[in-house]
């Protein structure tokens, strides 16, 4: 083992970039974790929409460096960070000193001061979140089947998702695909295509941060699935019963939360300066201030481009800026000198909204429509890990393609819904 201790906190894609790219390096890895998995947050709302299961989009972080000696990886939650004494302290009291630490924690949802929200509209950042929002959605349909009520029927076949960027987009257009081609057929007594499926954004448009006329396209696309797109008025409340949007109230029995997200209390931890979304307002090499041997990456910090722009809260920012520190790392212990400021390269925003139908930006050159959702499928399927888990999704999507039958509708779990 070598002496220089590198503790990395998260094994998100910046955390696991890392760790890959440390492979040969004078050091040894403790890698924390509060799951046992590495999560490819880009396709969990196809968990959440039943188009794949939660083995296809997650690993175990052990088996990932199972031949990796100098690795070793914990199942823990720090709970704060002593830079003086070069300590982490876990939950449960139990210390870990570093010589470099990686906080790369990522974020969750925001309900923006409305925190009681959160029971009754989920946001989805992890397995549990989608495999919750699965179950109401699947939940909603079974109790419409068996309500006499027309008004409690119709409030259940209504689901209104809070958002409009591409996991808000990406939810509503493949709910209404579910509704509106799946199901038909197994109900007797709902009519499924009658599903209201209410896409909310308190914004003027869907997707803001593509171009417009991207946004104006995805719009379109989306009505013709069958979605209510209703832009420029805020979500002012959500309950049981439903959600207000704007001064109007709409029964809804499914809400799901994309609105916001909230970074983990790294710069807490730390005592240092945040943006408004809780991430660590980093130097021009991802170093917390004032710190010489503490990083901040991912989600978790507030990374600025040469222009003042933030960088995206986006995979591969989170694993270019991974990459950065490995080389920052290296050229400390060889005495080299170390690599300019972090510069991050932009490589396209993508997004889809249901079957045939997506757009893609690389600046240089957009796309719309079915040739860029082949490109969408073709690119999810190369960033993940494995070729077994490459070949499982693609033929998932195939199956879902051909067939137009989601194959992960099965209520696996105790419902632990409003009435309980």
């Amino acid at each position: 083992m070598q002496d220089h201790h590198v503790v990395v906190v998260g094994g998100g894609f910046g955390g696991l970039q890392l760790v890959n790219d440390l492979k040969g390096a004078p050091v040894r890895v403790t890698l924390i974790d509060r799951r046992n998995h590495h999560l490819f947050q880009p396709l969990l709302y196809q968990v959440a929409t039943t188009l794949l299961s939660t083995a296809e989009i997650a690993w175990p972080i052990r088996s990932l460096f199972r031949d990796r000696p100098e690795v070793t990886t914990l199942l823990a939650e720090v709970v704060g960070v002593d830079s003086k004494a070069h300590v982490i302290t876990l939950k449960g009291g139990t210390t870990i000193a570093y010589d470099t630490l990686v906080l790369a924690t990522g974020a969750t949802h925001a309900y923006f001061g409305h925190d009681e929200w959160e029971p009754v509209a989920p946001g989805l950042k992890t397995l549990e979140d989608a495999t919750t929002i699965r179950r109401r959605v699947l939940l909603a349909f079974e109790r419409a089947e068996m309500e006499s009520d027309p008004a409690a029927r119709d409030a259940l076949l209504t689901f209104t998702i809070v958002g409009a960027g591409p996991t808000g987009v990406e939810l509503a257009g493949i709910i209404a695909e579910l509704a509106r081609t799946t199901l038909p057929k197994e109900f007797r007594n709902i009519d499924t295509t009658k599903a209201r499926i209410i896409l909310v954004e308190a914004g003027p448009r869907v997707l803001p941060s593509f171009d417009e006329g991207l946004s104006s396209y995805a719009h379109k696309a989306l009505e013709n699935l069958g979605v209510e797109v209703r832009t420029g008025k805020p979500v002012t409340s959500c309950t049981t019963e439903g959600v207000t949007i704007g001064e109007t109230f709409v029964p809804s029995r499914t809400i799901v939360w994309a609105a916001g997200v909230q970074a983990s209390p790294a710069a807490e931890w730390l005592g240092v300066p945040a943006d408004r979304a809780g991430r660590v307002m980093v130097d021009k090499e991802l170093r917390a201030p004032g710190e010489a041997d503490i990083f901040v990456i991912g989600d978790t910090a507030a990374v600025m481009r040469d222009d003042g722009s933030p960088v995206p809260g986006i995979a591969p920012a989170a694993k270019q800026q991974g990459a950065y520190i490995a080389k920052l790392i290296r050229a400390k212990l060889s005495g080299q000198s170390a690599p300019g400021p972090f510069h991050y390269r932009h490589q396209g925003s993508l997004a889809t909204i249901g079957k045939s139908a997506a757009i893609i930006d690389f600046g240089w050159i957009k796309l719309r429509g079915w040739i860029a959702w082949w490109i969408w499928g073709l690119a999810h399927i190369y960033f993940l890990i494995g070729t077994r888990w490459r070949i499982a999704v693609a033929w998932s999507w195939l199956w879902v393609y051909i067939s137009r039958q989601h194959s992960a509708r099965l209520i696996t779990q105790r419902e632990a819904m409003r009435e309980e």
